[in-house]
């Protein structure tokens, strides 16, 4: 179908998908003063495969009262290498230093602050995929500049923007695309992401009776799997306990095994379960493309977490809001602070890889020690000191890359890591 003429097809910006990465960026966007139009899959609130812990972080910078969406909070950590060499550090009645919540409730809550921002959500709406005139022109397979433009022309009036193609209705058009629909979406395809680190996690959440609940109370589990590369998590949410393991996607049979032997040495085996899912992380390489065009990826969609603990979601929210204040300044927003027009969406790449990229890259080397020395790394981190260091870097009071940039903790990482 053709794109509409109608006010209600024609936006600032288009955001496609609303998880974290979305939310932040249509409420990035639109506090600026942009048009927004967040475009969602599926119904809200919608059941997403998450651990749901967030970091301090994710906290700080999700802009929204979480009052309201925690299910618990954890201050004692359980550590364990295959089940055994158990080591508890923390009391559950101290400080917290992370919060659990359900990644449906999440959602749900950052979509509505986006909304309250003056972004317009439709739900049910699938994205088939984007088109520019740049690649119009490019399709076309002209070899002079003449007959290059001709081909560009074929969008007419419409040069500038990038359409969205919908099942079921006619095509959206915005001079800015968000994509925050995840590791396989249609935006990330479009620009082009490459991902060199492919994991698939399977979770379960388990309803439990008031004493297993009590048990699991103010502490979580974390414990270094057989599988090279994986662990598995306990986080307790009341009288819901998520569980899952994550690892190479290459030892996927290997991973089930590990996931069922981890729920049954927790005694969950006949436990009811409202979901029992599984889904793949994707990690960006580090040359892999955040832009074509006028569109930007954020979160999942461009592969922007954490190598070795795969954790998206403070990801997500800063991507999110670096998309959001870029398309802002793209469109000449009001509101919009730092460069404008096209300097806005050339400055993103680089603002993103000043932000994450540090941390992705301590990632990959922590992932490379503790995927050869599974059993050193346990012992390091059930130290006393390490697991204040550890408890720091949930709280966001340091990160990984910033203690790597000590001498004596990057010689020991490099030497495990050989």
């Amino acid at each position: 179908m053709g794109t509409s003429d109608r006010p209600d097809s024609t936006f600032d910006v288009i955001v496609v998908g609303a998880g974290p990465a979305g939310g932040s960026a249509a409420r990035a966007a639109a506090a600026a003063g942009a048009r927004v139009c967040v475009l969602e899959r599926s119904s809200m609130p919608r059941y997403k495969t998450c651990g749901g812990g967030l970091v301090g972080l994710s906290t700080d910078l999700v802009g929204i009262d979480l009052a309201g969406l925690v299910r618990a909070t954890v201050s004692s950590l359980t550590m364990t290498l295959d089940g055994r060499y158990t080591v508890s550090r923390g009391q559950p009645d101290a400080p917290p230093w992370l919060s659990m919540v359900m990644r449906a409730d999440l959602d749900a809550a950052l979509l509505a602050g986006a909304e309250a921002a003056g972004a317009v959500v439709r739900t049910g709406v699938q994205v088939l995929g984007l088109r520019e005139a740049a690649d119009v022109a490019e399709a076309a397979d002209v070899a002079d500049s003449a007959d290059r433009r001709a081909g560009a022309a074929v969008l007419g009036a419409d040069d500038g923007w990038v359409h969205v193609r919908v099942r079921g209705g006619a095509d959206l058009r915005a001079r800015v695309v968000i994509g925050a629909d995840g590791a396989s979406g249609r935006c990330g395809t479009h620009v082009g992401v490459r991902c060199d680190q492919i994991d698939v996690g399977l979770e379960g959440e388990f309803v439990v009776d008031a004493a297993l609940a009590d048990r699991w109370a103010g502490r979580m589990l974390l414990d270094w799997g057989p599988v090279p590369g994986s662990y598995g998590w306990l986080f307790p949410k009341g009288r819901v306990l998520t569980v899952g393991v994550i690892g190479d996607r290459a030892r996927g049979a290997a991973l089930r095994g590990y996931y069922e032997r981890f729920v049954a040495r927790l005694g969950l085996a006949g436990v009811p379960r409202q979901h029992d899912s599984g889904h793949l992380t994707r990690v960006r390489a580090v040359d892999s493309p955040l832009r074509r065009g006028r569109v930007l990826v954020v979160g999942d969609a461009a592969g922007l977490l954490d190598p070795w603990t795969r954790e998206g979601i403070s990801f997500a929210l800063r991507s999110g809001r670096l998309a959001g204040e870029a398309a802002a300044g793209a469109v000449g927003a009001p509101g919009a602070a730092g460069p404008v027009g096209s300097a806005a969406l050339d400055a993103y790449p680089a603002r993103v890889e000043a932000t994450l990229g540090p941390e992705m890259a301590a990632g990959r080397e922590v992932l490379g020690a503790f995927t050869r020395r599974p059993g050193v790394m346990h012992a390091l981190m059930a130290g006393p000191g390490t697991f204040g260091l550890f408890t720091r870097l949930i709280e966001g009071r340091t990160t990984v890359a910033r203690q790597l940039r000590r001498p004596g903790v990057r010689a020991a990482v490099a030497a495990l890591g050989r």
